[in-house]
């Protein structure tokens, strides 16, 4: 039984890489608008239903990871050490991330997704909706641990600025994994944007005095 089981199992994620594989080739050939599911269907020689049944919506087979990443930032959050602020723990997970997307094949996956996503409004209004469902988890996360009322501001507020760190460091790093600096040195620059964004929060941005008058 545990055979069988374990059989069924590789079947099912080598469809689901069958799949994904078939539509990014599709979409860096010819862009996410210009096509179809039943052609990825074809390509991955699937039904179109079958590609429904791993992928709700054509969206998802760009946005595939989403899911279990949200799970590990709640945790993160959720689980960090005992005096460290929500914030610095999400800060942390974040910018741990960011070193490893540009660590082996992930800076030209991330240049690979920036194209993507810049030239499709259908993607660009996903990761709106799914930068949205962040906020709202870790604002009743927050919200669940200082036992505030639900239409407190303070979580809300919270999770908002962890947000706004997430998409800055997200715009930095997708415009920086197209220079032509190594890796490493994008790596290194980006931790250090990072690091100076989550200082600049953690002192209440007291510290933007914005441009000189002078």
């Amino acid at each position: 039984m545990k055979t069988e089981l374990g059989l069924r199992e590789r079947k099912k994620r080598q469809t689901r890489r069958a799949i994904t594989d078939a539509a990014k080739r599709l979409f860096l050939e010819r862009g996410f608008e210009q096509v179809s599911v039943a052609e990825v269907a074809r390509a991955a020689d699937v039904s179109e239903q079958t590609v429904f049944n791993y992928f709700p919506t054509k969206e998802d087979l760009v946005y595939e990871r989403m899911d279990t990443f949200e799970a590990e930032l709640l945790t993160a959050v959720r689980e960090r050490p005992e005096g460290e602020t929500p914030l610095h723990a999400f800060a942390r997970f974040i910018l741990d991330r960011s070193d490893s997307a540009m660590a082996g094949e992930g800076r030209r996956r991330v240049a690979e997704l920036t194209r993507l996503v810049n030239a499709s409004p259908s993607l660009m209004a996903r990761e709106r909706q799914i930068v949205a469902r962040y906020t709202d988890a870790l604002a009743a996360l927050l919200a669940n641990e200082t036992r505030a009322a639900p239409d407190d501001i303070e979580p809300r507020l919270t999770a908002e600025t962890m947000m706004a760190f997430h998409r800055s460091l997200i715009d930095f790093t997708r415009r920086r994994a197209a220079s032509r600096k190594s890796s490493a040195d994008i790596a290194a620059e980006i931790r250090k944007a990072g690091e100076r964004a989550l200082a600049l929060l953690e002192s209440g941005l007291g510290e933007h005095r914005g441009p000189d008058p002078r």
